[in-house]
Formats: C-alpha cells, sequence, structure tokens
C-alpha cells in the first residue's frame, strides 16, 4: 500500500514542471518500504544522514492507533533552526481538543510509532504511558500558540481543535534547537485523543489519564502516529499561522507568496493524495 501511495504522490508532482523535483523522486521512492533512514541501524550513520537540508519539506504519514480512524498527512521544513509544521488529519473527535507533539530523540536512541503489543494491560488501548518507550518522549509539544516545550504536552487550553466533521489543520513556525534540525529524522508526529466509546466527546468510561487524573484517558490516549519520511519531498514555504485552525493570517500568508505557485501545490496536493489513496489496513503501525 505504502508503494501505490507513493507512486501516485511522485505521479502527481511530476505533473507540474515548476516542482523540479528530480532529486526528490528517487529519494522519495527509496524510502516507499516503510524505512527512514533515521530509525533504526548505525547511530552515528544515522546522525549524519537524518540532518534537514534548509528549505527542503519533509513527509510524515499519519496512521491510525487505538482503532480511532484518525489518519493524516504533515509536512516539515526548516529555514535556519525555525521549523515549520503543517498538520491536516481527519476522523479525529469532533469539537474536541487533540494534543499533538512531536517525540523521538535527537541524542541517538532508536524510536518509532507503537503497535498493539505495546498494549501491556490487555485493555485494548495503547495509553500514553504505554506507548512512551516506542515513541520517545516529547521534544516538542505542537501547540497553536505560546510554549512549545515538554511543560506543555498538556496545555489542552493551547491546543488544536478538531472541527464539527473531525478535522483538523494546523500550521505553526517555531524556533527549535540544532540537534532538532540535526535529527530531524529521527522523530515522530503524535496527536491524541480518541472516542472508545463513540459518544461524541471525552469521558471517563475508559478511566483517568495516567498523566493527569483529572483528564480521561480518551483525552491523551495516542489516536495517530507517523515517522518521517528519509527523504525530502520538496520546497516548503517557509513561515505559517499561530493557529491551530488553519488560514492565510499573520507570518503564514507572506511565507505562501514568497514560496511560489510550487511551494503551493506541493503542500495541497500531498494532503489531497492522500485522502483519495488511503485504504484500511491492518499494518503493524495501525490497532484495532
Amino acid at each position: 500500500m505504502i508503494r501505490q501511495r507513493t507512486a501516485r504522490f511522485t505521479a502527481l508532482l511530476a505533473l507540474p514542471a515548476a516542482l523540479t523535483l528530480v532529486a526528490a523522486t528517487p529519494a522519495l521512492a527509496s524510502g516507499a518500504g516503510g524505512e527512514h533512514s533515521g530509525h533504526g541501524g548505525n547511530s552515528t550513520a544515522s546522525s549524519s544522514a537524518s540532518t534537514a537540508k534548509e528549505g527542503e519539506a519533509y513527509q510524515i504519514d499519519l496512521e491510525a492507533l487505538n482503532g480511532s480512524g484518525a489518519t493524516g498527512a504533515a509536512l516539515v521544513s526548516f529555514q535556519g533552526t525555525k521549523l515549520t509544521v503543517k498538520i491536516e488529519a481527519t476522523g479525529l473527535v469532533p469539537g474536541q481538543p487533540h494534543a499533538q507533539h512531536i517525540h523521538g530523540s535527537t541524542d541517538g536512541h532508536d524510536f518509532s510509532c507503537p503497535d498493539a503489543s505495546a498494549d501491556k494491560d490487555g485493555d485494548g488501548i495503547v495509553s500514553t504511558a504505554e506507548g512512551l518507550p516506542q515513541y520517545g518522549d516529547i521534544n516538542i509539544s505542537l501547540t497553536t500558540k505560546g510554549d512549545t516545550s515538554k511543560d506543555s504536552g498538556l496545555a489542552v487550553d493551547r491546543m488544536p481543535v478538531a472541527d464539527k466533521d473531525g478535522k483538523l489543520d494546523y500550521s505553526r513556525t517555531i524556533e527549535v534547537s540544532q540537534d532538532v534540525v540535526d535529527h530531524i529524522k529521527d522523530l515522530h508526529i503524535v496527536q491524541h485523543g480518541i472516542d472508545r466509546n463513540d459518544d461524541g466527546k471525552y469521558d471517563f468510561g475508559a478511566g483517568k489519564s495516567e498523566l493527569d487524573p483529572k483528564l480521561p484517558q480518551e483525552a491523551t490516549a495516542p489516536a495517530n502516529c507517523g515517522m518521517v519520511k528519509g527523504a525530502a519531498v520538496g520546497s516548503m514555504p517557509v513561515g505559517g499561522v499561530e493557529t491551530g485552525t488553519g488560514g492565510a493570517a499573520g507570518t503564514g500568508a507572506p511565507g505562501m507568496v514568497a514560496g511560489g505557485a510550487a511551494a503551493i501545490l506541493l503542500a495541497g496536493g500531498l494532503f489531497a493524495v492522500k485522502r483519495r489513496t488511503r485504504t484500511t489496513t491492518s499494518g503493524a503501525n495501525r490497532l484495532g
């Protein structure tokens, strides 16, 4: 399925001549088997291979966890130590905030998205605590404004909210450490918040969150996870809007214009293809 998705994505990018992705296409194909150079293997080689190239965008496919049905796509890019993160996700709990973070290691440790084996207590839910050993600690909290450190991991008042249809658009540019730039391919995105009993909201039916007993487990359990692909997929406009609901405002609009039509088509094409070609699978990174 990943090969089919990558082939269609590559074909779409090849259509507009303005995209000029001759160098990116073979690199993307080399990561089509689900591997990416930042995870697994020798840590020294991984470190040198995982450094981000300024102005290039890296693709992340968000795959559902805990039977949430929440999937999506993300693009990340750098301008120096300024990180732009753009996410589009669907199938989330409507009208609810969804904590989201960049997890993983910047010191050579290998982490990945969890599978069903992480459910140690057998309750059918991979909780945040159960998933942590596989996807690693919080590196960056993808809030809509303010602090983005680990301390804001549960700042639900500053996390993006899914719309009435369970869709979530997020775009923000933030300052990060050089370690994040150097190890971008060792990192991955996790979005949290599930609706175990399908009542359209977070409740305590599945118990309390082990992270904060004032929150239900549904609010903090991981809904999806995606690892950075092993190759850049092209150029992404620098800048972003500090909001969890999308829109062309603030610093985002100038960046889009400066990036040109090719960059806009790239971002739009990625999410369009993701929506059309995603099919339900029982792969290792999906939980039933």
